[in-house]
């Protein structure tokens, strides 16, 4: 395995030192370290900075929920529609049965289809992803951050975090109307949010996050004790009855 770099000094880096990181010295906070050390280990320990985002992006879950969304509004009702596919609840099915196929007559269509999408991206260019740049507001890092930090990382409608749903910068004012890029005129939402107010208006829902996050002092809801909360999430939670008529058996 070749050897580790920490600043200017080179580390030889043996099988015990980065087994004993990953078991007791690896602090976390997020999946981002053992996801990038497991991408150099399957890469002969090497790997791209684009290798290394796509592995992060793989376990992504807002991400994929967005794709998932994509898929069923986009290519799978079209392709339904064609009769090139078939819909089964949540899984797809190709019309035609792929063991059917002589190896040759798959890696033909395989192969048009690669040609398909390299036609379109030379095409296109950067253009191809216009849609997701919009939704990220052609905004600077420093200038998303700041407004979703100062949304917790949360859509200030639904309230749903950053970890469950992808969040994107929306313009209260959008920019069709002229307004500029101001801190002011920006709110963090849910691409589910964001979706479904567009550019229509210009609804500042930054008070709706601001209730989501007030609490009123001595509310018994508020300062419930944790040992009665059996599940929660982003926007609820479920407590015990703390006078309960019959016996509540959790599975």
């Amino acid at each position: 395995m070749p050897p580790a770099q920490s600043g200017k000094v080179t580390v030889a880096l043996s099988f015990e030192h980065l087994r004993d990181f990953i078991q007791n010295r690896m602090r976390m906070s997020h999946i981002y370290q053992p996801v990038m050390i497991r991408e150099l280990l399957t890469k002969s320990g090497i790997a791209s900075v684009r290798d290394i985002a796509s592995a992060f992006l793989a376990r992504d879950e807002s991400q994929l929920e967005y794709y998932e969304q994509i898929t069923k509004r986009m290519p799978g009702k079209v392709l339904s529609n064609h009769g090139v596919v078939e819909r089964n609840e949540e899984n797809y099915r190709l019309a035609i049965d792929p063991s059917s196929l002589s190896s040759e007559a798959r890696d033909e269509l395989i192969r048009l289809c690669d040609e398909a999408i390299d036609t379109y991206l030379q095409k296109r260019g950067t253009a191809a992803y216009d849609h997701r740049r919009a939704a990220l507001g052609y905004l600077s890092g420093s200038l998303r951050y700041e407004v979703l930090k100062r949304a917790g990382f949360r859509c200030e409608l639904c309230g749903v975090s950053a970890d469950e749903r992808a969040i994107e910068v929306d313009h209260i004012l959008p920019r069709k109307h002229g307004d500029k890029d101001d801190v002011a005129n920006l709110q963090a939402l849910c691409f589910k949010c964001n979706a479904n107010k567009g550019a229509r208006d210009d609804e500042d829902f930054r008070a709706v996050r601001e209730a989501l996050d007030a609490r009123k002092a001595g509310c018994i809801f508020c300062e419930l004790p944790t040992d009665r909360i059996i599940a929660s999430n982003s926007l609820a939670l479920a407590i015990l009855d703390k006078f309960p008529v019959t016996r509540c058996i959790l599975s």
